[in-house]
């Protein structure tokens, strides 16, 4: 009987033993760390109004009636944050850069597979009816304008006043997963950059003598860099090209064919074709390249020499423009009687820039 007892005792002595062992390593549910976490906001400047773009990869997902917080130190002011302002999306996979993001339907309260979004105070509430994330899924919130999904953002978060590194964003809740991300607001997040662009107006002539030849009452004669053609040719080129805000004009000024009193008839303000046996001299141009335009009456496939109107504008741009390169054509046509001689006309072409 005494063994018994004994033996009982030491029973008993040894479910005491166990009994404090259990008590003092209870089996509790730790929570896990989220990944991946990333707070990016569209300027770090103190007191500056900011969207954000909240990622991360929750290791345990968030099942029906979940909750997830978004909790701010406590200089950030989320005053005018509403349900508008936020977004809700969740990846396809674990990976937060290349995932592609589904945006959840949210309102200010959870229904079914509608997810509730509310905040008070420096906290960012979401909660879920049915809807659930996948373990292991990366997730991402937008706050501010850039949150267009569910309503749109019309709001922001202001940034801490104070200049420090330990502003942060805490997430939590009870979908059982947590992390903390730290944010440096800075004074200032831009450089001011400077610059200046030079005016600039280009202009040059590729042929400064052109010639006629020898001119005939029985055909047309265009001049070139030689002895005149029979034939249209282009005698030389304009190339003009600016960066003013109102781009440019040329005009054009001179006489017409001279020798002393005798002259040729200009052919003047219209637009006119060649006539063989008849006074003629005149001028037209085409245009490539650019943003310059030939101007009436020097545009068309006739000719024209306006002495009345010098100087005259033969061509233009009204915005800034890459180098046009306008090709004069030159035509002289004389009458039997035309008196001899040496006739010559001299024209001046000005560029001008409208800056």
């Amino acid at each position: 009987m005494n063994f018994f007892k004994k033996t009982m005792g030491g029973m008993a002595f040894f479910a005491t033993i166990l009994s404090l062992c259990v008590g003092f390593f209870p089996l509790n549910a730790m929570a896990a760390t989220i990944t991946s976490y990333s707070v990016v906001l569209s300027r770090l400047k103190v007191s500056e109004l900011s969207n954000q773009e909240i990622k991360f990869v929750t290791p345990t997902g968030v099942g029906a009636g979940g909750i997830i917080t978004l909790t701010y130190s406590g200089e950030w002011s989320l005053t005018p944050i509403t349900e508008d302002d936020v977004d809700f999306a969740i990846g396809t996979t674990n990976n937060c850069t290349s995932a592609t993001f589904n945006e959840a339907a949210t309102n200010t309260t959870p229904s079914g597979a509608t997810w509730g979004i509310a905040k008070s105070g420096q906290v960012i509430t979401l909660t879920s009816g049915t809807g659930t994330v996948t373990a292991d899924r990366c997730v991402r919130f937008r706050v501010g304008t850039n949150a267009v999904s569910s309503g749109t953002g019309a709001n922001q978060i202001t940034n801490p006043t104070d200049v420090d590194d330990d502003d942060t964003v805490v997430v939590g809740g009870s979908f059982g997963d947590t992390g903390t991300s730290a944010v440096d607001i800075i004074t200032d997040d831009q450089v001011v950059v400077t610059a200046t662009v030079q005016p600039t107006l280009t202009f040059a002539i590729s042929d400064n003598t052109i010639e006629f030849g020898n001119l005939s009452a029985s055909d047309d004669t265009f001049a070139d860099n030689a002895a005149g053609n029979a034939t249209e040719v282009e005698a030389h080129t304009l190339a003009a090209g600016t960066n003013a805000a109102g781009g440019y004009i040329i005009t054009l000024t001179g006489n017409t064919l001279t020798d002393g009193a005798k002259t040729i008839t200009a052919i003047g303000a219209s637009n006119t074709a060649t006539s063989v046996g008849s006074e003629q001299f005149g001028v037209r141009f085409t245009a490539s390249g650019g943003s310059g335009a030939v101007t009436a009456p020097y545009a068309a496939a006739g000719f024209a020499f306006d002495s009345a109107a010098f100087p005259d504008e033969i061509a233009a741009s009204t915005i800034p423009s890459a180098t046009t390169t306008y090709s004069a054509r030159y035509i002289a046509n004389i009458a039997s009687n035309t008196e001899a001689g040496s006739y010559s006309a001299t024209l001046t072409y000005v560029a001008t820039g409208s800056f």
